[in-house]
């Protein structure tokens, strides 16, 4: 007897940071000449990427989804939105609920944030009483400094082994941080609620973010994994295409990346 293959009701976005130096309206034509599920807005220095105004516009005219706010957490995106960390949130967690997106990707807290830091557990709690929208705190890394380890968040760059129920796992940064990405999706499980899709090799500090298939990590797996567990988050393709030759190869690395996705999201029945 032939294997069904079983595909689940997953999508697939992209992310708009994928396009940069374009900006936010170009993520939006590429998804849909792609054929993406949808964007990710990742909230940055574009001053489109903050305003939710021109977001739907784009979104209506377009006829791509917004499926994710990436929340301005980022240290060059301190500023964004304001610098009070709650209010972001907030301001995430509105503009989700107007474009209908289902999801808020939140970094853990820099260790200087500390009032934010020590009420960030139950201050998430609290904001999910509120709303539909799913808050997923997502894997970061220690940097190294001097040979040593240094932690930069709080409660740490792990968030696996802390009290979040949704957990966005990062492809990329589990290479940077030398962990089991495998292992760690088994420890989530239920929890795994979205995916940044990317690669890395892990050898040095830096954030590659490269194409799905072009690094060391476990891409295909983790995605026949979700596959087979009927999966029903997002899978979210957020790679770094700033040193592409050219748009058209800008554009063929987010083609490539939209087919192992696709490729791989499949299980066998």
């Amino acid at each position: 007897m032939a294997d069904v293959i079983r595909v689940p009701n997953a999508k697939i976005a992209l992310s708009t940071a994928s396009v940069y130096p374009e900006r936010t309206p170009d993520a939006f034509e590429l998804a849909a000449r792609l054929g993406y599920d949808g964007v990710e807005i990742m909230v940055g220095a574009d001053p489109v990427s903050q305003d939710i105004d021109v977001i739907e516009r784009l979104s209506d005219h377009y006829e791509v989804p917004v499926l994710a706010i990436h929340a301005p957490c980022l240290l060059v995106t301190q500023r964004v939105w304001g610098r009070d960390p709650w209010a972001k949130l907030l301001r995430a967690q509105k503009a989700a609920e107007r474009l209908g997106a289902s999801t808020v990707v939140v970094h853990p807290p820099f260790r200087w944030q500390r009032e934010y830091a020590r009420e960030f557990e139950t201050g998430l709690a609290r904001m999910r009483d509120e709303t539909d929208v799913t808050f997923a705190v997502e894997n970061m890394f220690p940097l190294r400094a001097r040979g040593n380890d240094v932690v930069p968040y709080a409660p740490d760059w792990n968030p696996i082994d802390h009290d979040f129920p949704q957990v966005t796992l990062d492809l990329s940064h589990t290479a940077v941080s030398g962990s089991d990405a495998m292992e760690m999706a088994t420890k989530l499980g239920d929890r795994l609620a979205h995916l940044h899709l990317a690669d890395g090799i892990g050898v040095t500090n830096k954030d590659e973010h490269l194409v799905p298939g072009r690094g060391n990590q476990p891409c295909a797996q983790i995605l026949e994994r979700l596959a087979g567990n009927g999966y029903s988050g997002l899978v979210v393709l957020e790679i770094n295409t700033r040193k592409a030759a050219s748009r058209t190869q800008r554009i063929d690395d987010l083609a490539e990346g939209l087919a192992f996705a696709r490729l791989h999201l499949a299980a066998s029945a």
